[in-house]
């Protein structure tokens, strides 16, 4: 499946990919996009089962792969978020030739099966909204898991006016499928790529209040990498994107300067 994208910066600018994570879609990486097209033609996918893409089955890590392989042709610099940033793992080590650097930006490498497990079957419960006031307020009270305690407020609201849809009930639920949602789950609860098959300059952006990225995983990919490997803590949560806007800005800049 070829996914929709956003766009930003000059087509013959070198390229950068970007990969949001579950329950998200690519516009949320708008003000990093804006910081990067100066030098970047930046891309940011909607997943398959996410925004504006198909939400067709399967939604394996198999067939989100071969959507990122059928979307992008070409080496190109790849940005991941949480699930979007397991699948620049997978993809670098399925098709090196496609990943010729990686930021990953507070990734899910592998999430514990129950965590994993229980996270889907409430994903699959009913969330749909009155309004979008009562949306928006949902978000500002921090969400479901907490991941939201640290956003900014206006980035919250864009996000409402963007991914926030009005169902034929009369509900409004966020453009995206939890179906697909929770089998990502599902795929985070399996082992990751080995570390030493990805060997490519990879900056690691981690949130200071986040445990997503576990100790254990930080030093095996310090020991698989080495030199490769920068690792960036920022303020805030889960969301690096919108919580340290600023600071991740400027460790990404910095890593595509140098690397």
């Amino acid at each position: 499946m070829r996914l929709n994208e956003h766009g930003w910066g000059a087509e013959s600018a070198p390229p950068v990919i970007c990969l949001h994570g579950v329950n998200a879609h690519g516009l949320r990486f708008r003000p990093l996009a804006e910081r990067l097209a100066v030098r970047f033609r930046v891309r940011a996918l909607d997943l398959r089962g996410h925004g504006r893409s198909g939400w067709k089955a399967p939604w394996t890590i198999e067939a989100h792969v071969g959507d990122l392989r059928e979307t992008v042709t070409a080496p190109a610099t790849w940005i991941g978020h949480s699930f979007g940033g397991r699948l620049v793992m997978e993809l670098a080590a399925r098709d090196p030739v496609l990943v010729e650097r990686a930021v990953l930006l507070d990734p899910a490498i592998a999430v514990p099966r129950d965590i994993a497990h229980a996270r889907a079957a409430d994903e699959l419960a009913e969330h749909s909204f009155a309004s979008p006031q009562e949306a928006l307020e949902s978000r500002i009270g921090g969400g479901g898991l907490g991941w939201l305690a640290h956003a900014p407020r206006e980035l919250l609201e864009e996000d409402v006016r963007e991914h926030l849809v009005e169902s034929p009930g009369g509900r409004f639920r966020y453009r995206y499928s939890s179906e697909a949602v929770a089998a990502a789950y599902h795929e985070m609860a399996n082992d990751p790529p080995p570390f030493e098959a990805l060997r490519i300059p990879t900056l690691l952006v981690v949130g200071s209040h986040s445990k997503l990225v576990s100790a254990g995983e930080l030093e095996r990919y310090r020991d698989a990498l080495g030199d490769l490997l920068r690792v960036a803590v920022v303020p805030g949560g889960h969301i690096v994107l919108w919580d340290a806007l600023e600071e991740t800005s400027a460790a990404v800049q910095s890593f595509l300067a140098q690397a």
